[in-house]
């Protein structure tokens, strides 16, 4: 597959990845975390905030990879 095309598929799915992966994350804080102190809230925003990079880091390195040769 061409560098070119592995890069747009890659930006694609990363900026479905970020959009699907908040709102999922901002839905499941507002059905349990409702009644939860602001430290819980702190705390499950910090480490879903930085979750989201390890399926991205996946994907950056999957779209540098170099392209084989023929």
């Amino acid at each position: 597959m061409p560098v070119r095309l592995r890069k747009l598929i890659g930006t694609v799915l990363i900026i479905m990845l970020v959009v699907i992966y908040a709102l999922v994350a901002t839905t499941f804080a507002s059905l349990l975390l409702g009644a939860s102190p602001w430290w819980v809230h702190l705390a499950y925003f910090f480490f879903t905030g930085l979750l989201w990079i390890l399926p991205a880091m996946l994907l950056i390195k999957w779209m540098e990879k170099p392209q084989k040769p023929r």
